[in-house]
């Protein structure tokens, strides 16, 4: 095995420890595999090796990298020796993009028709867009609100009080689902400190839920990353968005997400 099969074969165990350790069951917890410092033949190897939910931060580089992945999909339908000797590649199981990181809505077109589920709603103004956009290609787009639970000013996402609201309003697009919430605890070297944000969370998700936000389909709950998404499962996230544990870290990269807005 390479030293990426290794990391991933690990995280996988940590994700099914932690799921069983909160009472459910490994399935019920998908991993998003975060790109943003992956080359493409990473993703590749993870692809051959069955994963198939990959999340990006940035809107250019998600779109570059769907392009890429598509292209070679392509090639190994045409020809599947294209695949790893020993792969167990199954071409007929497309690779599903998250949109993870803050979506400006003059770039939403960009990623509409892409994305599996865009994870950073943070505005009512973002999911109008999303919908005007969602119209006109004719397709629903699912998303989760991103709700700032621990007040920093340095992240997006909303305050924890508008997050019904913002539901709500929603609920009554056509072609935009809000299938349920994400968010990010502050940065810690002890996963420990991330436990009451991401308590805070499920507990508003639960609230939301009982509320039938989402007509019974509001149920994904994205929370944690590389330093601590075995808590955030333990606190019941069935979404985690794991990039430096798997892939390694670049440079002087240690987060998946960092919280930029550039225009």
């Amino acid at each position: 095995m390479t030293e990426l099969a290794d990391r991933y074969t690990e995280v996988r165990q940590r994700v099914a420890d932690a799921a069983q350790r909160s009472g459910r069951t490994p399935d019920s917890v998908y991993l998003i595999a975060v790109t943003k410092f992956a080359e493409p033949e990473d993703i590749r190897e993870l692809i051959e090796l069955g994963h198939r939910d990959f999340g990006e931060n940035k809107v250019q580089q998600l779109a570059q990298r769907a392009s890429v992945i598509e292209e070679w999909f392509e090639r190994v339908r045409r020809t599947p020796r294209v695949a790893g000797e020993h792969s167990t590649f199954d071409h007929t199981k497309p690779v599903r993009w998250h949109m993870i990181g803050h979506l400006q809505r003059n770039k939403a077109r960009k990623i509409a028709d892409l994305v599996r589920l865009v994870h950073s709603v943070d505005s009512l103004r973002l999911a109008e867009e999303l919908q005007t956009i969602a119209n006109k290609i004719d397709r629903e787009v699912e998303v989760l609100i991103q709700v700032n639970v621990s007040g920093e000013e340095s992240k997006f996402g909303v305050p924890i009080p508008a997050a019904g609201a913002i539901a709500e309003q929603i609920d009554t697009m056509i072609n935009v689902k809000v299938r349920g919430l994400m968010t990010m605890a502050p940065i810690s070297d002890n996963p420990e400190h991330s436990r009451k944000y991401f308590r805070r969370c499920k507990e508003l998700f639960d609230e939301l839920q009982a509320q039938g936000v989402g007509e019974g389909h509001f149920n994904l709950l994205s929370m944690g990353m590389s330093n601590d998404y075995e808590v955030a499962i333990e606190e019941g996230a069935n979404l985690v968005r794991v990039g430096t544990s798997i892939f390694g870290s670049n440079h002087a990269h240690e987060h998946e997400q960092v919280e930029v807005d550039t225009h």
